[in-house]
């Protein structure tokens, strides 16, 4: 990837935060400033995310060593097929979840995040990767009132509570915290912000 001219731009945080919503916001900003884009997500739409997405009913389907091995398949999968093929292009790209959250959701679960982190040493590092941040009540507040649903086997309190604090802990510089409880505008000019801060570092 040393030949990179795009960016990558990840959006994490626990359920409920807003991260769809804020996506399609930037997504719309930076293709009225001209730049290509590309949005995805994790878990992707392939064989190995389709199978994820049964565990969101039935978590039992499988233990979670099985369960990693899902997540880093299908992320491999992701960025041979779509992530490098369009950073390569220069384009931006926009993933709505990425290995951070198989680190906090899968280290929830009983595995161990830095051996998360290593096994998915294949996949691009973030350029920028906004972590949208609420409290755990009003994130599933939002999933039962706002979304309409009944939390998922991913979605419980005490279950985002653990993922949370995996959220917290994570260092790295290219980070960037955005307080997701405000409303969305707010919330699309602080992510603005610094995705032009990112822009303009590298042009």
């Amino acid at each position: 990837m040393k030949d990179r001219r795009g960016h990558l731009i990840v959006f994490e945080g626990i359920d409920g935060t807003g991260k769809s919503t804020q996506i399609s916001e930037l997504a719309k900003y930076l293709t009225g400033q001209g730049y290509e884009v590309v949005t995805t997500r994790e878990p992707t739409d392939g064989p190995y995310g389709q199978k994820i997405r049964q565990l969101y009913t039935d978590r039992t389907l499988c233990d979670a060593k099985e369960e990693l091995d899902l997540f880093i398949n299908d992320r491999r999968q992701h960025v041979n097929e779509v992530i490098a093929p369009a950073l390569r292009k220069g384009k931006i790209v926009l993933s709505d979840r990425y290995y951070f959250s198989t680190a906090a959701y899968q280290g929830a679960n009983g595995c161990d995040p830095d051996e998360i982190f290593k096994a998915n040493s294949f996949a691009p590092q973030p350029d920028l990767m906004l972590l949208l941040t609420m409290d755990v009540e009003q994130s599933v507040y939002r999933i039962k009132k706002l979304r309409g649903d009944e939390p998922d086997h991913f979605e419980g309190v005490e279950y985002l509570r653990k993922v949370s604090v995996l959220f917290d802990s994570f260092t790295h510089p290219f980070i960037k915290r955005i307080a997701a409880a405000s409303v969305p505008d707010k919330v699309s000019s602080a992510i603005i912000r610094e995705v032009e801060l990112l822009l303009r570092g590298t042009e």
